[in-house]
């Protein structure tokens, strides 16, 4: 019989390998498979056995499919009544295609069609088709004018072998797939270690081979090698397969292969290993001790603090050792230790004989440990690249450990020699006096400049922000080009104490080697928290991308955020941080911006005073609301809050409730503003002082078709804002797109009128960067004199003049809603009542009112 095992692309020499060390014959790499034949034995042994493999099949007939034609008499010479147990269900996948055969769902269709008329011939029933859960499942594949099809053997995946109570525990966490895992223990050989036989001498040191976990993440690899330790076939435990649906299933020598299998397992018992697992992370090592503890696994597995000290001590003697590390969901603040927990385990005398293998995602595993892989696969865990990486032993005798991960030992073992033999010894790692008494390890000699920058930087800013009473502050903002970063230090309130960093990387050129501008930030975040005082746990990276968009701030990946979110931010424990006498809440874990930004510090402190003057406040474009509560403290007796986000608009009054401004003047408005703006301007409602800052781009779907670009769009809004402006009113207009340019000529034709205040509005943590927002006093004027200011002739003002005079050069205005004509002056934003007569929230001011 002819039989492939498929796998993911990488796996294809390790599968090759781990075919032939189960004894099959005529083993042949392929891409994306491994080909081998036998017996029935031999298909069952791949399926029981192979840790690496995603599916067995048996290959069922070849033939010529250059039409539908052909594929159809191609399928039904085969004969189905020998293969298929009656009454069993099919489905066949289709994949590839010919020249005349380009729809894979047809090619299924017409081989379904064949096979089914074959069975109705010859057995008088046809074959009833279940997509979704089959008793046979077949696989057609065309390539040029040939077609093979082939019975899986497996049913579901190989790699669905992960115990359930483990698979429960871990719910929601990142857990290394488990072929990925037996990959990545590949590469070190622990199965050979786990194999290997003890001395004497072995047993007087209470030596044991050992396997060091440096980067446990959810638990993965350990369930793997605690499976291998112990020889659990990888199928041993599933309930059912793909064959049970063939003909030619021989049941006795299944259940012996079984027994077999069990007897291994027993003998295994004997066998005597170590496995100390650490993480930097300790949320992951949290969910790696929950994973293999409701495995029963906790016996096989010890834990420990990730200090080189504590593991080597768990490590105890070792016969043999490995260490492994997946860093691919370790979060960026902590990869810098990650690494450097990695380095210097590989450079501790007790694990010099020990092969080191990393699955990671960024390739700078290799600046931790001063060396190069001695390879390096490819591969693609969740669809995301990645590449596992391998770096021998640094103990040149025992170079010939490379050999026992493969079954071609002795062409691997001269290999192995000869690399032994050129392989450079690891320079010491680069480190770095803070003066605080504690080396630190870097990746960059280059990044003490930095250091040095930033202590500079903090002495200057902490006195600044003691005079100044500022607590939440920028302490670096790419002050030298190649640590391309900003650095915001936030200090919590008595009620949440703490410090906390957030540390916003800025994107390299393309110019500029993204491992090297990714090592430089791993630096960055190892040396900020120290200078600064902030504990690992405190500090946050963030991603932030410099384009003619400008920032763009969203939701983070990995954020606690989701559906309840919304229902969680009035409640949720959040730090709370103190600006200008007021108190807000802050949300480092779940989005790019955290809830203030602080270069409108000067500008809220404006809105304040702006405020002492005003009676009616507007926030547009709110956000979290912290101009709002400014407002409200300079003493204005109605505000008014809108914006688009539900959440946003939550957080908002958690902030004016958490500063005491509650009751029925402070009102929270859903909805689009440029729309809003449409139907307020046809009431009666006006504001003394406004507030706009919008964001610099928007696709929100809650926006329909329609974009937002403030340079393309803001003459539209501004000119809106300017006709709720109550007489004598104005508005304070921000944006944070680099090179935004006004349309004053555009404006002033619409009675819009500019004055630049950015000058004045950014802080002195900001100085560096003049452009991280512009600010603008907007007022409404009689159109005359608006372009009059702005430079426009009196020729063209008369133009204009005579252009808005002329009715039939002016659109009709549309009529106000009924609700919005009935003003007397006052306030006309109650909400429209819901059926049971009470309020809906957020329908203050409502722009859709009902039947429009």
């Amino acid at each position: 019989m002819e039989f492939y095992a498929s796998c993911p692309e990488g796996f294809e020499s390790a599968l090759a390998d781990e075919l032939k060390r189960l004894g099959l014959s005529h083993v042949r790499r392929l891409k994306g498979r491994a080909t081998f034949e036998g017996e029935l034995e031999e298909g069952y042994r791949a399926c029981l056995r192979s840790r690496l493999a995603s599916r067995v099949f048996v290959v069922l007939g070849r033939f010529e499919a250059q039409d539908a034609d052909e594929l159809y008499d191609g399928v039904y010479d085969i004969a189905w009544e020998t293969i298929i147990r009656p009454g069993a269900t099919i489905a066949i996948t289709a994949r590839g295609v010919t020249e005349q055969l380009r729809n894979t769902r047809f090619s299924a269709l017409r081989a379904k069609d064949a096979l089914c008329d074959r069975l109705a011939e010859t057995t008088g029933r046809r074959a009833d088709v279940d997509a979704a859960d089959p008793d046979v499942h077949l696989l057609l594949s065309l390539r040029q004018r040939r077609a093979s099809i082939s019975l899986d053997l497996s049913g579901d995946p190989l790699f669905k072998r992960l115990p359930p109570a483990a698979t429960r525990a871990g719910e929601g966490a990142h857990v290394l797939r488990p072929d990925y895992a037996a990959l990545v223990l590949a590469q070190v050989g622990w199965t050979a270690l786990c194999e290997r036989e003890l001395t004497a001498d072995d047993y007087e040191n209470e030596a044991l081979p050992t396997l060091i976990d440096a980067s446990c993440a959810g638990g993965g690899l350990l369930l793997e090698a605690v499976n291998i330790l112990t020889d659990r076939a990888p199928g041993a435990a599933r309930k059912h397969w793909g064959f049970e649906g063939w003909q030619l299933h021989d049941a006795a020598l299944w259940e012996q292969l079984l027994a077999e299998a069990r007897e291994r397992g027993t003998a295994a018992r004997e066998r005597q290993a170590r496995i100390v697992a650490v993480d930097i992370d300790p949320a992951a090592r949290k969910t790696a001790e929950r994973m293999i503890k409701c495995a029963g696994y906790k016996r096989f597995v010890d834990f420990c603090a990730a200090k080189p000290a504590t593991v080597l001590d768990h490590a105890g003697a070792v016969a043999g050792a490995a260490v492994v590390a997946d860093t691919t969901e370790t979060p960026l603040s902590l990869m810098h230790d990650a690494m450097t927990l990695v380095g210097e385990l590989r450079r501790a005398p007790e694990l010099t004989a020990a092969p080191v293998a990393t699955l990671a995602r960024d390739g700078l595993m290799a600046r931790a440990l001063h060396a190069e892989p001695a390879r390096s696969i490819a591969v693609m865990p969740n669809n995301e690249e990645a590449a596992i990486e391998v770096w021998p032993s640094l103990d040149h005798a025992t170079a010939a450990f490379e050999a026992a991960t493969s079954a071609d030992a002795e062409q691997q073992t001269a290999d192995a020699q000869d690399e032994a033999a050129d392989t450079p010894m690891p320079e010491p790692a680069a480190t770095l006096d803070l003066g605080d008494g504690k080396p630190l390890p870097v990746l960059i000699p280059e990044s003490e400049q930095f250091a040095n920058r930033l202590r500079k930087n903090a002495r200057l800013r902490r006195k600044w922000a003691k005079r100044e009473g500022v607590s939440c502050y920028r302490v670096y903002d790419a002050d030298l080009p190649d640590y391309s970063a900003a650095i915001d230090l936030y200090e919590g309130c008595p009620q949440t104490p703490g410090r906390w960093l957030v540390i916003a990387e800025y994107a390299a050129p393309k110019t500029i080697d993204p491992t090297l501008a990714q090592a430089r930030m791993l630096d960055i975040l190892a040396i900020a928290p120290r200078i600064l005082d902030v504990p690992a746990e405190h500090v946050h990276a963030k991603a932030r991308m410099r384009s003619r968009g400008g920032s763009q701030y969203g939701k983070q990946g990995a954020g606690k955020g989701g559906s309840g979110e919304r229902a969680n931010i009035a409640r949720r424990r959040l730090p709370l941080i103190e600006e200008g006498g007021l108190t807000f809440a802050v949300n480092f874990d779940d989005y790019l911006d955290v809830g203030i930004f602080l270069d409108h510090r000067v500008t809220r402190n404006l809105v304040r005073e702006h405020a002492k003057q005003a009676r009616r406040f507007l926030n547009l474009f709110a956000y979290t609301g912290t101009a709002t509560c400014y407002a409200a403290d300079g003493g204005v007796e109605e505000t008014v809050t809108v914006d688009l986000s539900n959440t946003y608009l939550d957080w908002a009054e958690r902030n004016m409730r958490q500063n005491g401004f509650v009751g029925p003047q402070h009102h929270f408005v859903r909805d689009d503003v440029l729309a809003w703006i449409r139907d307020q301007r046809q009431t009666r409602n006006r504001w003394d002082l406004i507030f706009v800052d919008p964001p610099t781009f928007s696709n929100s779907s809650k926006m329909g078709r329609r974009t937002w670009d403030v340079q393309r769009d803001h003459v539209e809004l501004l000119a809106g804002v300017s006709r709720l402006l109550a007489q004598g009113g104005h508005a304070i207009f921000s944006c944070n797109l680099r090179g935004f340019r006004p349309e004053t000529r555009k404006l002033a034709r619409a009675g819009v009128v500019l004055e630049d205040i950015t000058a004045q509005t950014i802080p002195e943590d900001f100085a560096r960067n003049q452009k991280v927002h512009h600010c603008y006093i907007v007022r409404r004027l009689p159109i005359e004199d608006a372009m009059a200011e702005v430079g426009f002739s009196a020729e063209e003002i008369a133009d204009r003049t005579e252009e808005l005079r002329n009715p039939e050069a002016r659109k009709p205005r549309a009529a106000a809603p009924a609700h919005a004509q009935a003003g007397n002056g006052k306030s006309n934003f109650a909400g429209k009542p819901s059926p049971a007569g009470k309020p809906k929230k957020k329908k203050f001011y409502a722009s859709k009112p009902k039947g429009r």
